[in-house]
């Protein structure tokens, strides 16, 4: 009996280890920058193409799941990107995991106020302060990254500002851009399950967000 006991704590302990925070680059977070007058050619966002995901972990496991973009246009000048501002339809959030019946009691619960609250708060939002060419290669994670984008974050009503790595291509036809980083979502009131004392129930702060947009000229 105590053999068993000792291999279930092992077991345990080796799952919490594997779930730890999603391994990614931490985007740097802040007050709300001021966006600057952005100039160029507008490259509307493929809305088809275009695709939000995001991993949430516990100690138990992690749950993975998706958001399609609402509208979104960049703004490009000299094969630069100037500006650009995009809405995320929180209410098409959905999960990938294989219990199907859990993924559905899982979808209604991030669309409750616990979470994003869909109802009163439907649509997030991401809007391009500005974009440097090339990035702090220290600890970086996303190794084919060329571009550093800041820009201010809109979930639930709070607005934070926000940079991080991305691999941006910018043709004359289109603008192709992925990043994939971890943010703390407390920093935008979603706390729900962020107490280690819950456990099992424990949810981590840390989400981790890819982004693929494609725009279009």
């Amino acid at each position: 009996m105590k053999r068993n006991v000792l291999l279930f704590a092992a077991c345990t302990l080796l799952l919490g280890a594997c779930q730890n925070d999603p391994k990614a680059d931490q985007a740097k977070t802040g007050d709300a920058m001021t966006a600057s007058a952005s100039k160029g050619a507008s490259y509307n966002a493929d809305l088809k193409q275009s695709m939000v995901t995001w991993t949430g972990t516990k100690p138990t496991g992690q749950h993975e799941g998706s958001m399609m973009l609402k509208s979104g246009a960049v703004t490009v000048d000299k094969d630069a990107v100037t500006g650009g501002k995009f809405d995320i339809d929180i209410a098409s959030i959905k999960t990938m995991d294989k219990d199907t019946n859990g993924s559905y009691k899982l979808m209604g619960h991030l669309q409750s106020p616990d979470f994003f609250d869909v109802a009163k708060f439907p649509t997030a939002s991401f809007e391009i302060t500005s974009v440097k060419a090339g990035v702090d290669t220290t600890g970086l994670i996303m190794k084919d990254a060329n571009y550093t984008i800041m820009g201010n974050l809109t979930l639930k009503g709070v607005t934070k500002g926000i940079s991080f790595p991305a691999k941006v291509a910018i043709t004359d036809a289109s603008v192709t851009t992925d990043a994939n980083f971890n943010i703390d979502r407390t920093n935008w009131g979603l706390s729900y399950g962020n107490d280690e004392s819950l456990k099992d129930h424990f949810i981590r702060p840390i989400v981790n967000i890819g982004l693929h947009i494609v725009a279009n000229k």
